[in-house]
């Protein structure tokens, strides 16, 4: 058996919530209405359409928790109520024609907001139908005794017509609003989950770094152990052996050494390097795609290289930008590092075919695929997203531009006390 579907964060709690505000907002008006202006009101039916929806609110918070979220089923069924109870209001005073038939917007925009594309169409669908039957069936506006009060059809019509619109406007307005803030939320998301991803790795690097310097220590002490064994033992297997143990012992240290210089240790060796081994080590991975990947960089003007921290998060939305400039490029992609004495500016170049004109402006948004896709390329979406906001986690900015080379162009600034090691 299925479970029921939620879609949404709307509780329980909330649909009472609104309800309660609504019975509130009507008990009011009544009185205002009936004994304030001393219209000619329906009140006993009008308040026989209020004690319904304070029944249902009564029920559901003695029966069911409020603070559980609701499934697209009864989410349908609480709209549905408040949309039936507003057109039974409207009934008994004056219908389409009533100024408060406008509501009608508050359970559609309700649903768009927090529910499904099916709860959306069946609550909006029951409200424009309630609002076409209240056009021509109705008790008379509620007005001065004695008074006539009568409105033309043509009117009644563009009534009608105002709340099919505004209906339509603010449903699509608020469905696509919501709907751009859940994309944004997952994609907020799956950066958070890559970041995490690096700084494990980055983790297991200084863990490597770590374990390479303990061990250092006990591989000397066999290493001389097994140098002073091989010179004292006389017996040819023996000596054997001990020059084994000598050599795996050096093998040993040798391996220690590497995971040493690869770890991500927080020192002054490991936790730095120059902007061009970073260029270097973000291109690694793509050396072998064929393409002619070009690396410099341009120191600043007192010649003096400059050392930057170590950061995961960095070398990421870097490696994402080479390769899509791999993915994209026909022939070379370059890699530039430059500084001043303030700033510093990394710029990714290709030779492809760039960046459409007409969605320049939207690149770094999430899903937003910025270049035409030949051959096994891939977008840039969601990947140029998460690198852009690691960029900027790292107090950097993002441009997109075109490149000198006819392709397109990445180029990312800090400021050089941020980034400088």
């Amino acid at each position: 058996m299925r479970a029921p579907r939620m879609t949404g964060a709307l509780r329980r709690y909330t649909l009472v919530l609104l309800r309660w505000a609504a019975v509130s907002g009507q008990i009011v008006t009544l009185l205002i209405v009936s004994q304030g202006l001393r219209f000619d009101v329906s009140v006993w039916p009008s308040l026989a359409a209020i004690a319904a929806a304070i029944i249902v609110n009564i029920a559901v918070s003695a029966l069911l928790p409020l603070d559980r979220r609701v499934t697209d089923r009864e989410a349908m069924l609480h709209l549905g109520f408040d949309i039936l109870q507003l057109a039974a209001l409207l009934y008994f005073n004056g219908g389409i024609e009533n100024p408060f038939s406008i509501l009608f917007l508050a359970a559609v925009v309700t649903s768009a907001t927090t529910l499904s594309k099916r709860v959306l169409a069946t609550v909006a669908g029951l409200a424009l139908s309630s609002a076409v039957l209240l056009l021509f069936y109705h008790e008379p506006l509620p007005w001065m005794p004695g008074v006539p009060f009568n409105l033309p059809p043509v009117y009644d019509i563009g009534l009608l017509c105002a709340i099919v619109v505004g209906t339509g406007f603010t449903t699509l307005y608020a469905w696509r609003a919501t709907s751009e803030s859940r994309r944004m939320g997952a994609a907020l998301s799956a950066t958070e989950q890559r970041l995490a991803q690096e700084q494990k790795l980055s983790a297991l690097g200084s863990l490597a770094a770590a374990a390479a310097h303990e061990l250092g220590t006990p591989l000397s002490t066999i290493t001389v152990v097994a140098k002073e064994m091989t010179r004292e033992l006389q017996d040819p297997t023996q000596r054997e052996d001990a020059e084994l143990v000598l050599s795996q012992a050096q093998r040993c240290r040798s391996i220690l050494e590497q995971l040493a210089l690869r770890g991500d240790t927080p020192d002054l060796i490991h936790g730095a390097l120059s902007l061009e081994d970073l260029l270097e080590e973000a291109a690694e991975p793509y050396i072998t795609r064929g393409k002619d990947i070009v690396v410099e960089s341009r120191q600043n003007g007192s010649g003096l290289p400059i050392s930057i921290r170590r950061r995961p998060e960095l070398l990421y939305a870097l490696k994402n930008f080479t390769e899509n400039a791999v993915d994209f490029a026909s022939e070379t992609v370059q890699l530039t590092a430059s500084t001043t004495a303030d700033d510093i500016q990394i710029t990714i170049d290709d030779d492809g075919p760039g960046f459409e004109p007409l969605i320049r402006a939207r690149l770094g948004q999430p899903y937003v695929t910025s270049r035409a896709r030949s051959g096994s390329a891939g977008g840039l979406g969601l990947g140029v997203f998460i690198a852009s906001t690691l960029v900027t986690r790292t107090g950097g900015t993002v441009a997109f531009e075109r490149s000198p080379l006819g392709g397109a162009r990445v180029r990312a600034n800090w400021p050089a006390s941020l980034l400088r090691a």
